[in-house]
């Protein structure tokens, strides 16, 4: 059986002999919603594309007498809906649209869309009377509304219904809005936009033919944006029944183990849950959830290589949440991202409706960070939702921000030999106080005084790990839960790097320098902290475990203490 890496088609999938985890069963609970018409988001290569690619081939009429061979096997092909194969199916897809000024953007969407709506034509000509001079006439057309209509008033004169898919619906939005280009945006989505005349187009066209529609994208950011022009649709992204409708659980990721029959992946079973789990989408969702890009690449990896990936996203996602960096264009949003890195989370309302106007308000940046896939559901406290990071692979993205946020407000230039010497020392050696003497001397001394003043242990870590995840050779790990207690940093040996000889049990402690007299005092509150931690079952007589409290005096001085 064959890894679906990287591909959208259905049928192509079904019928070369892909894997496929089947995702069925959700067709049935959509028909099933009162809404008929519905906007569902889910972070970058999650999945949506092959999901509106499997609604297609299902719903198609075009594709009635090809069902049983489709779906075999499938949960629907046992439980088939009552509008199966009913519907003439029209697609768009909003991506890869040309967002260098505005006349560049309305050029290439009513480019889209005349090409979709051609296709259109093609795919059901046998319904349509004179294909030929629908297709002039809506070349000729140079309005996006009226493009859009031409093709609505030509299905009226058959009796069919369509089904209108959208995907990628935010992607120009997104890029416009990560320019920092805030009348470039409001030009285009609201009053005489013509983003906004499309939409007002297939909120007439469901008046008469157009009879379901499912849209996806990222994020809701241009629903208050569009407001009256399209008000139908119901956002049932946190939709609890919908959260596992993405994305993999763990039993499927067991089962996709046992298909592929590649039973050497069991032993790596934990690094996929480390790396790449973590995702809910509703605070009550049974399971979380794999983001399922990032699986079928580590599994593709492996299976090509029959070894542990080097890279464990592929350049294309890193690509994606590179947007991150551009997202960042006040203050006020670089101290939110700040303040996440540093306590790993923060508190704070999903917001379900955007307005660009309050894109830097706390709640309505955080929640675009949700749902880029950057936080998801921890918990609640205070009655509001904990948001985090998901997983390893989400954690070392923002410290390799923070890592390049902080090189470039201090015009920090690392000597890399020198860099890669020191973390070697500490892995290979066991000597941690090379890689702290640099730390201190090329980035804690050059901090600004307004920096030094939030200088805690919180931000000392964020620091430190920054620096240890780009050498590859550990995997940190904060507040490391133990039976004593929870363990500051533990520098874990990362998979790929089996030459490591040491992981490391650390012990960090912060003092002003006016607290100077109380160092004798935290010395000895950190090493009884620190033997709880070494005492404890699980590294109790583990060998090539070096253990070490790390009291830091100000930004430029520290002690270390090692517990033998």
């Amino acid at each position: 059986m064959k890894i679906p890496y990287g591909i959208s088609d259905f049928k192509t999938l079904r019928e070369q002999g892909y894997l496929y985890v089947d995702k069925t069963k959700y067709i049935e609970v959509l028909e099933n919603y009162d809404s008929k018409y519905m906007l569902f988001m889910r972070p970058r290569r999650f999945g949506k594309s092959l999901f509106l690619s499997i609604l297609s081939y299902y719903y198609d009429v075009n594709y009635r007498d090809e069902f049983d061979d489709i779906f075999k096997d499938l949960y629907i092909s046992n439980n088939p809906t009552k509008l199966k194969n009913s519907y003439l199916m029209l697609e768009f897809n909003f991506s890869g649209l040309n967002t260098s000024d505005r006349g560049a953007l309305e050029d290439s969407f009513k480019a889209k869309l005349k090409e979709s709506i051609i296709r259109f034509l093609y795919k059901y000509q046998k319904y349509i009377s004179d294909i030929s001079k629908v297709e002039r006439e809506v070349q000729e057309k140079n309005d996006v509304g009226a493009i859009l209509s031409r093709l609505i008033t030509e299905i009226q004169k058959i009796d069919k219904k369509v089904y209108l898919i959208i995907d990628e619906y935010d992607h120009f939005a997104n890029d416009i809005i990560a320019m920092g280009d805030n009348d470039f945006y409001r030009e285009v989505v609201r009053a005489a936009g013509f983003v906004r005349d499309f939409y007002e187009t297939v909120k007439i066209g469901t008046e008469s033919v157009i009879d379901r529609i499912f849209i996806t994208g990222i994020s809701p950011i241009m629903l208050d944006d569009l407001t009256s022009g399209f008000n139908i649709a119901s956002n049932i992204t946190m939709d609890r029944n919908l959260n596992e409708m993405m994305g993999f659980t763990d039993g499927e990721i067991d089962e996709i183990i046992e298909r592929l029959e590649i039973k050497d992946l069991f032993k790596y079973r934990e690094e996929l849950r480390k790396n790449y789990n973590g995702y809910l989408f509703n605070k009550r969702g049974k399971n979380r959830i794999y983001n399922p890009d990032m699986v079928l690449y580590f599994i593709n990896q492996y299976k090509n290589f029959n070894e542990y990936p080097e890279n464990l996203i592929d350049d294309n996602v890193k690509t994606d949440y590179g947007r991150l960096n551009r997202l960042i264009s006040n203050r006020e949003n670089r101290r939110i991202l700040e303040e996440i890195i540093l306590n790993e989370g923060i508190i704070a309302d999903i917001v379900t409706r955007f307005s660009f106007d309050r894109m830097y308000d706390e709640d309505y940046f955080v929640s675009l960070l949700f749902y880029m896939g950057l936080l998801t559901i921890k918990g609640t406290k205070y009655g509001k939702p904990k948001l985090g990071m998901p997983n390893y692979v989400i954690k070392k993205i923002f410290w390799e921000y923070f890592e390049k946020s902080l090189k470039r407000a201090y015009d920090i230039r690392d000597k890399t030999e020198e860099l890669a010497k020191v973390i070697w020392k500490i892995g290979i050696d066991g000597e941690i106080k090379p890689f702290l003497d640099y730390i201190s001397k090329n980035v804690f001394k050059v901090l600004s005084n307004r920096d030094f003043m939030k200088f805690d242990e919180k931000y000392i870590k964020v620091v430190l790990f920054s620096y240890l995840t780009t050498s590859n050779l550990y995997r940190p790990i904060s507040e490391r839960e133990v039976e004593n207690g929870y363990i500051d940093i533990y520098l874990e040996k990362d998979i790929r790097m089996p030459e490591v000889n040491y992981e490391w049990i650390i012990e960090l402690k912060y003092l002003k320098k006016s607290e100077r007299n109380r160092l004798e005092e935290v010395k000895r509150e950190g090493l009884k902290e620190l033997k709880g931690y070494v005492d404890s079952r699980e590294f109790k007589d583990r060998e090539n475990i070096k253990h070490a409290l790390i009291v830091f005096i100000g930004k430029d001085e520290y002690e270390v203490v090692e517990y033998i």
